[in-house]
């Protein structure tokens, strides 16, 4: 029996580009010691005290059917927590309560784009971005950032792509981003609006980063003027609140699309459980103290690495500005992304992405995850700059 073209076509005939993490795993289940630099998952669980307010909640009873569109109480405090950041007006008509912000990415393409639109988003890319594009239908259609640029789209390339893309629905965009760690600067918002507003297309912005600020400020381009009825954005409790495992996501944006997206959740997700979001609450209720100790050890190591980086000329690191994770230039070593990657984990047993597992646009760069403890990031961290001086040196001679 033939299966789908679309589920078997998700990762457009190629690598889904997890390999070198999957070879990780393989030698961890063999018994070997790797340290991983590979995932964007915290060291630190969930607050104990946040799990503590799920167990009560779903001892009360909340394990039943909860509502689709997510409970009045969690989606006003979404509704408060996005006007209270953003300065725009939202109300809980706005917010759609989803498993993750997977969920709500996969909810907003379905609600832009028809069979055989194209989509645009930024490369290099979060792994699952133009999977997602092709599960709605849509074709997928990168637009490079630059390294030189510190991977900070360009409003022409943007252009550029939209005009050539005939039957452009949308633009997905990520800030703080993953995999590079950019910040957008107001300047690229605002180019980046200007380019939706021109091509008439729909922007789709992933901000589940939006706690993790080491440099400049985090701006929503929602709050730009006259993009709040074309912007939908994305959010989630799993990198602001350490809660990944719980899967609870939001998705904002024009009441009548967010009532669209409800009757797509009522068809497959079906909500996200009751005491989880009852978790939720609680944890949005901590207010930024709790936000900024969950963050405080990302910029920590990031502040580790820059230390250790310091005063070599071989490995580069794109100014990174926020989210859990760096991108380093390793073009020096005269390898690709890949190759150091794996050659890194087979002479060290230290796992980090190749930067060409998130797009060309990356190719011949890492991205390593600031997810273990700082003593052995730095560890790892100094053994990784050591070995490309080394292959650097080798390939020179």
């Amino acid at each position: 029996m033939d299966l789908s073209k679309r589920i078997t076509g998700l990762t457009g005939g190629g690598s889904d580009g997890w390999g070198v993490f999957y070879r990780a795993r393989a030698l961890i289940a063999a018994g070997e010691p790797v340290t991983e630099l590979t995932i964007g998952e915290h060291d630190i669980r969930t607050a104990p005290a946040i799990l503590d307010a799920m167990d009560r909640a779903a001892r009360g009873g909340h394990t039943g059917y909860a509502v689709v569109p997510g409970t009045d109480t969690l989606r006003q405090a979404v509704a408060q927590r996005v006007t209270a950041r953003t300065g725009v007006p939202t109300g809980p008509e706005n917010v759609l309560i989803t498993p993750g912000g997977q969920s709500a990415l996969f909810a907003a393409h379905h609600a832009v784009c028809d069979e055989g639109d194209r989509a645009l988003f930024i490369d290099p890319y979060y792994a699952t971005y133009p999977g997602t594009i092709r599960a709605v239908g849509a074709t997928p259609v990168a637009v490079p950032a630059r390294p030189d640029d510190g991977f900070q789209p360009c409003s022409t390339d943007i252009a550029d792509s939209a005009a050539r893309a005939r039957g452009a629905r949308s633009l997905l965009i990520n800030s703080p981003n993953n995999p590079t760690g950019a910040v957008y600067t107001p300047q690229t918002l605002q180019g980046i609006a200007e380019a939706t507003r021109a091509h008439d297309l729909w922007l789709i912005s992933d901000e589940v980063y939006d706690t993790q600020i080491w440099q400049g400020t985090h701006l929503s381009p929602r709050a730009l003027p006259g993009m709040a009825e074309r912007t939908l954005v994305v959010g989630s409790m799993s990198k602001s609140h350490a809660m990944t495992g719980s899967r609870c996501g939001w998705l904002v944006g024009p009441a009548e699309l967010i009532t669209h997206a409800i009757t797509l959740a009522t068809h497959t997700t079906y909500g996200v459980p009751g005491f989880i979001q009852d978790a939720a609450v609680f944890a949005l209720d901590q207010g930024h103290a709790l936000e900024d100790d969950i963050a405080a050890p990302f910029r920590r190591r990031r502040d580790i690495a820059h230390r250790i980086i310091d005063g070599q000329r071989v490995v580069r690191m794109i100014p990174a500005d926020g989210a859990m994770y760096l991108m380093l230039d390793i073009r020096a070593t005269g390898l690709s992304g890949e190759a150091f990657a794996n050659r890194l984990l087979d002479t060290h047993r230290i796992a980090v992405m190749p930067g060409e597992s998130f797009g060309q646009a990356a190719a011949g760069h890492l991205r390593v995850a600031l997810t273990i403890d700082d003593d052995r990031f730095a560890q790892a961290f100094g053994l990784l700059v050591r070995f490309a001086g080394d292959l650097a040196g080798s390939a020179a001679g």
